[in-house]
């Protein structure tokens, strides 16, 4: 996967804009789950299907999500549609952005170490990873524990 751009709205009437990522770290190539490519493989059938029957009036913006005319999705539609799954998985409502936060906390919770989420979410520092998602680490003062037991034990 590559993050190349961002898409923010700039207050009232000014519209969506595209731009950089805050900073050349957040221009980010990364491997994705394996689970997720034959949902990701769906997702482009579908999307060209959906430049098909838009024709003339697709918007080429070589972007992944799309509008079924290929144009950036409204933010607030995003949102409507991350609630929807939401209430249809029945789990906790949380926002959009809340998603990379999740992320990194199961991350951290399945043993990856901080320094990798730190590359993953295009953090400058690890400082930052940690102060965030130290709250997930306690189990990996366990698992050093144990790891102590494995040296010095028996």
């Amino acid at each position: 996967m590559k993050v190349r751009g961002t898409v923010q709205r700039l207050g009232k009437g000014l519209g969506l804009v595209t731009g950089s990522p805050k900073t050349a770290r957040s221009r980010l190539t990364l491997p994705i789950p394996r689970v997720l490519v034959a949902t990701l493989k769906a997702h482009r059938t579908a999307q060209a299907a959906a430049r098909e029957e838009a024709g003339s009036r697709w918007q080429d913006r070589g972007i992944v999500f799309a509008t079924r005319r290929g144009t950036v999705i409204e933010p607030r539609n995003l949102n409507r549609l991350l609630d929807q799954s939401i209430e249809r998985a029945g789990v906790r409502r949380i926002r959009f952005h809340d998603l990379r936060h999740t992320c990194a906390s199961l991350l951290l919770a399945q043993g990856v170490l901080p320094r990798v989420v730190m590359e993953l979410l295009g953090h400058t520092q690890l400082s930052m990873t940690t102060d965030l998602y130290g709250h997930v680490m306690p189990s990996s003062l366990r698992s050093a524990a144990d790891a102590l037991d494995g040296v010095f034990g028996p």
